[in-house]
């Protein structure tokens, strides 16, 4: 997240993000340095499609990235890395928050 205050709708994905033990495992993870799908799915032992659901709540509340890249055989590799965040969540960030909420006060996630 950048310097500035989060928005209503940032605030709820970056809390639902990091509302999952994996996802908080793969971030930890990631803080390490970037990694590609398949040896992160070894390092936290979680099978790809679950892993690759996780990587895109992270990707989509803005936390990590990924990137294509062609390795020398040819093929694809899915690179992930952890985006630069600080969140500073206190009472005054969520009352400026909530004014910027979309329609109905709820996250897209919500469930």
């Amino acid at each position: 997240m950048d310097a500035a205050p989060p928005t209503g709708t940032q605030l709820l994905a970056v809390l639902a993000a990091l509302a999952s033990p994996h996802r908080l495992r793969i971030v930890a993870a990631l803080a390490e340095g970037r990694s590609y799908v398949s040896e992160l799915a070894r390092r936290l032992q979680m099978n790809r499609p679950l892993l690759y659901m996780h990587l895109q709540r992270l990707e989509a509340a803005g936390l990590v990235v990924g990137t294509l890249e062609t390795a020398p055989d040819g093929s694809s590799v899915k690179w992930f890395e952890v985006v630069p965040f600080a969140l500073s969540l206190t009472p005054a960030t969520v009352a400026a928050a909530v004014p910027t909420l979309e329609a109905g006060g709820s996250g897209k996630d919500e469930k």
